[in-house]
C-alpha cells in the first residue's frame, strides 16, 4: 500500500501497468513530464514480469524455465527506470507500488505459454480480488488521471488485456465504496499507428543486426481516435535512460533515438505520447496545462 498522499491540492496522476518497463516504453515521457509539472506520480505495477524473454547470455540463467529469479532482477530494474524519469529537482515526485505487493500475481506469459497456466498467473486470479486490490489504492492516493492500456492491451498481451479490465472494474469500484473516490479522467495509454510508422521510417544508423520492419513494432492503435498527445521531446533523454535500465528486456540505440526488444525489430523513441480519454465525472480537476493536457480539456462523460 502506498504511504497517504502528501496534499489534498496536489495534481495525482496513477499510471497502471503490467510488468516492469511497460511504464518506459509506453508513458515514460510522460511520467517524466508530469514531474515536471508538479504531479504526483503512482505507477502500480501489476506483475514482476517473470516470463519476460532475456536479452542476451550472461543473465539467461534468470527465466523462468531456469533459476527463475528473473521477476526479482526487474524488481530492480524498475527502481532505477522510475530514479532515471525524475528530474533532480523533482525528486520524490514519482513512486512505483506492485499490486497487492510485489509478487502477488505472476507474470501470465502469452497465451498458451506455462505461464499462463500457472494458478498465480494474473489472468488466473478472480477479476474481484485484482479490481479490489486497484480500487483501494485508488481510494488512498485519490488520482484525478488514471491511465491504462486499450482492450487489445496495447499487442494483445494478455496481462495487458486483463490490466484494462481490472483498472475499468477498480474505477467503478473505488466510486461505489463508502469512502469513494470518483476517479474524474480515464485514459488509455496507446501507441498511434501513423505517428509510429513515420517516425520508423525516418530510423537510420541503426545497429546491423537490428530488424528494420516498420510494421513490427508497438504503434497498431488507430491514430483518429488519439484524444492526447504529449510533447515529451524535453523528457526524451531521461526516457532513453530508463529504457537502458531495463536492460534485460530492451536494448537502446542512444545515438539513433532507437530501441529494440527480444525481436531485434529497431523502434523509434518518439517524440510524444499518446491517450485516449475515455471517461471523465463531475469531480474537479485541480487547474493548470499539467502533463500537457491530462489534465485539462472536454472528453466523454
Amino acid at each position: 500500500m502506498t504511504r497517504s498522499r502528501t496534499t489534498s491540492a496536489a495534481r495525482r496522476l496513477m499510471l497502471v501497468h503490467a510488468h516492469p518497463d511497460d511504464e518506459t516504453l509506453i508513458t515514460g515521457g510522460t511520467i517524466a513530464a508530469a514531474c515536471d509539472a508538479g504531479i504526483e506520480v503512482l505507477v502500480v505495477t501489476c506483475t514482476l514480469g517473470e516470463e519476460g524473454e532475456i536479452i542476451g547470455d550472461e543473465l539467461a540463467g534468470l527465466a523462468a524455465q531456469h533459476a527463475d529469479q528473473l521477476g526479482g532482477y526487474r524488481y530492480w530494474e524498475l527502481q532505477r527506470a522510475l530514479s532515471a524519469l525524475e528530474a533532480p529537482e523533482s525528486r520524490g515526485r514519482v513512486r512505483g507500488v506492485f499490486l497487492g505487493g510485489a509478487g502477488r500475481w505472476r507474470d501470465s506469459g502469452m497465451a498458451g505459454t506455462d505461464g499462463s497456466r500457472n494458478p498465480r498467473a494474473f489472468i488466473n486470479a478472480p477479476l474481484v480480488d485484482t479490481a479490489s486490490a486497484l480500487a483501494a489504492l485508488i481510494q488512498d492516493f485519490q488520482p484525478h488521471v488514471v491511465t491504462t492500456y486499450d482492450p487489445n492491451g496495447t499487442y494483445g498481451h494478455p496481462d495487458h488485456i486483463r490490466v484494462h479490465e481490472v483498472t475499468h472494474r477498480a474505477v467503478e469500484l473505488a466510486a461505489a465504496s463508502a469512502r469513494g473516490w470518483d476517479v474524474p479522467r480515464l485514459y488509455w495509454s496507446v501507441i498511434g499507428h501513423q505517428a509510429f510508422q513515420e517516425n520508423a521510417a525516418r530510423l537510420s544508423g541503426v545497429p546491423a543486426d537490428w530488424v528494420r520492419e516498420p510494421g513490427g513494432g508497438l504503434g497498431l492503435f488507430p491514430d483518429e481516435q488519439i484524444t492526447t498527445r504529449i510533447d515529451v521531446r524535453d523528457q526524451r533523454d531521461r526516457k532513453a535512460a530508463a529504457l537502458q535500465c531495463h536492460a534485460t528486456q530492451i536494448m537502446v540505440d542512444l545515438p539513433n533515438r532507437a530501441f529494440a526488444l527480444s525481436n531485434w525489430v529497431a523502434q523509434p523513441i518518439m517524440d510524444e505520447e499518446h491517450f485516449v480519454l475515455v471517461r471523465t465525472t463531475g469531480h474537479p480537476v485541480p487547474d493548470g496545462q499539467a502533463a500537457h493536457g491530462l489534465f485539462a480539456g472536454p472528453g466523454p462523460t
